[in-house]
């Protein structure tokens, strides 16, 4: 079984994570480390470094993973609105070097009409100037399957294995697969076969060794529908198939997998993890009804 988790708060301190991801029964949690619709945020103190820090030292959760904010861009086209995004992903890596967490997921941006080969190069010029900002940074960027909304690049495994080819650090990066968007793009994974399928077409173009973070979300939207749109695990388009496929994944026994479904209390995520948990040795649950 993969180490579950979900994306939690850091409401009244980054320090109170660690605890709301025991409170829901996680091995892993997600968070922001500063919020994610502005641009500038206050710094962290030494109790939300510390508090932090010493929340994730009592053995559960095990893994810690932060998201940028969706204001950044590594594509954009505006050479301002690029040096602010690389300067803002910088501060990124400084607040989650510094709470020592393992995982930054990021959103690769949207290329506004430069076209996919162009925005593929701009990230990837993005990331290695952050890179070489931070040469001694121990935490690891994870590029994000997207679903390919409006001019976002990174929905084809074709354009994030581009993005990492250019890199002047691979070693510093990787993929986080997200269920929902890569559905969404047009990767079908609703039947085992279909599972094993399009795991052997990621380790064909990028590689296994380079998934080492899932963001577990069904989908409120067709295959192929180029729509982020998350939804409950099991209330889906994809339904508990694919989720039942990856419990039972060996290949995938080590691997963080958070959830980002819509919840109104994170308690709720608790339950969702327990129905997870449950998929484990369990017979294949009825395939979803509404395949289109």
């Amino acid at each position: 079984m993969a180490l579950l988790g979900a994306h939690v708060s850091t409401a009244s301190g980054t320090e109170n994570a660690p605890e709301r991801g025991r409170a829901i029964g996680a091995d892993a949690i997600q968070i922001f480390t500063a919020n994610q619709d502005q641009w500038k945020s206050p710094p962290l103190t030494e109790t939300n470094i510390d508090g932090f820090r010493r929340g994730m030292s009592q053995g559960r959760p095990r893994v810690s993973i932060s998201h940028d904010s969706y204001l950044i861009n590594l594509c954009a086209a505006k050479t301002w609105q690029l040096r602010r995004a690389v300067d803002a992903f910088i501060a990124e890596m400084d607040r989650s070097e510094a709470l020592g967490i393992d995982y930054i997921v990021f959103h690769p941006g949207a290329h506004m009409e430069a076209g996919v080969e162009v925005g593929c190069a701009t990230v990837a010029e993005s990331l290695s100037t952050a890179l070489d900002a931070r040469p001694d940074h121990k935490v690891k960027l994870l590029v994000e399957t997207t679903a390919g909304q409006g001019t976002y690049v990174g929905y084809t495994f074709e354009q994030i294995a581009d993005i990492l080819t250019r890199i002047n650090f691979p070693e510093r990066m990787a993929v986080c697969f997200d269920t929902q968007h890569t559905f969404a793009a047009g990767y079908d994974i609703r039947t085992p076969e279909d599972w094993d399928k399009t795991m052997q077409e990621f380790d064909r173009v990028i590689g296994l060794d380079q998934l080492l973070v899932l963001h577990l979300n069904d989908s409120k939207r067709e295959l192929g529908s180029r729509v982020d749109r998350h939804e409950r695990i099991g209330d889906g388009l994809l339904g508990l198939v694919p989720f039942w496929c990856l419990m039972n994944d060996a290949r995938f026994a080590d691997t963080p997998a958070v959830l980002e479904t819509p919840v109104q209390d994170e308690s709720e995520y608790g339950e969702e993890l327990e129905l997870l948990r449950s998929l484990i040795d369990a017979p294949e649950p009825e395939s979803v009804a509404r395949i289109v």
